[in-house]
């Protein structure tokens, strides 16, 4: 009998033992994202225009699954042939950045997006669209001169002006002399504080050490929900967003019952931006089972192309530099 109950605590502690092992090796971080493959999701299921025209096919946003980087996932990398290694440091400004903040700007990168897209598809739409709200954040700290402003800063104004856009924020700076020091009001954890940063000059450009990114808020009508994932990020989707919103609001359906995905970011000027990894995208709209692949135009075209030829997919891509250009050529579609 004790002997039974020997062998029964052993197997038991043996257990508990590879649990806590197991535990601890997957809570010692890697410098690492582990991509572990990719496919598409209907933009559909974000995005719900108020009394929204229906389609027979569908936008999808093409992407890649992303896990954390720990010792686990790092040596599973090595084993598993579809899983690759990025360092963190790829998506890092600076050598002092930490992890929170690359995962806090690229969140940031999302809401831009959505908010730059639904202002598009409604512009182009011909619908209601105004803006309510503008709130500027600091993404990256570019300089270690520059003390006491952190990412995640929400901008107030600098020297008392408010701004509501990059460009505007831009000539300001570049109407200052090296050597200028500037007042930036900002709010933190809900409490107001105003730092100093000196104006320099770099390339024949003029910095105050810090980069911002522009979220607008806007009053539609017909109203808009989009909602991802928290486990969603980026601005990747930025030009499947659109589409989507657009199409909703529109009775020309431009899916024409097509499995449509696809990648490229939604600039403020209704440019169509490149992404990196599309191979990645590709593979995972091929996976999907798409009809047809999206996709910005200079290098991203170029590297979609080669991919799409070399590993003989029978996917139809369409490149498109702006929006509008997308749209025009989705409507020309048979």
């Amino acid at each position: 009998m004790f002997k039974k109950i020997k062998e029964f605590l052993k197997s038991d502690l043996a257990f508990i033992l590879s649990l806590i092992l197991f535990f601890i090796i997957c809570n010692i971080k890697m410098d690492y994202f582990i991509n572990v493959g990719g496919g598409i999701s209907d933009a559909a299921d974000r995005i719900k225009v108020e009394d929204k025209y229906k389609s027979k096919g569908s936008f999808n946003i093409s992407y890649v699954s992303q896990l954390e980087g720990n010792l686990l996932t790092y040596v599973m990398s090595y084993i598993v042939p579809s899983w690759e290694r990025e360092k963190v440091e790829n998506y890092k400004y600076t050598d002092e950045e930490t992890v929170d903040d690359v995962d806090y700007r690229s969140d940031l990168y999302l809401d831009t997006a959505n908010s730059t897209a639904t202002y598009w598809a409604y512009t182009l739409a011909g619908k209601d669209v105004e803006l309510k709200s503008s709130k500027a954040y600091i993404i990256a700290i570019l300089s270690k001169d520059v003390k006491n402003l952190k990412v995640g800063d929400e901008v107030v104004d600098i020297d008392g002006i408010s701004f509501i856009d990059f460009s505007t924020c831009r000539e300001y700076i570049s109407s200052k002399e090296v050597g200028d020091e500037l007042t930036i009001n900002i709010i933190r954890n809900k409490k107001n504080k105003s730092v100093k940063v000196k104006v320099y000059e770099e390339d024949g450009n003029k910095y105050i050490g810090i980069a911002v990114s522009f979220k607008n808020e806007y009053k539609v009508n017909p109203k808009v929900d989009i909602n991802f994932k928290k486990s969603e990020s980026g601005s990747s989707a930025g030009s499947i967003t659109t589409l989507e919103i657009y199409n909703q609001l529109t009775e020309k359906d431009l899916t024409k019952g097509k499995t449509i995905a696809g990648t490229g970011t939604i600039e403020a000027d209704g440019s169509i931006g490149q992404i990196g990894g599309v191979e990645h995208k590709i593979l995972g709209a091929v996976k999907g089972k798409a009809d047809i692949f999206l996709c910005p135009g200079g290098d991203n075209y170029k590297e979609a192309k080669k991919y799409i030829k070399d590993n003989n997919f029978k996917i139809k891509l369409i490149k498109a530099e702006t929006i509008q250009e997308a749209i025009e050529k989705l409507e020309a579609l048979q």
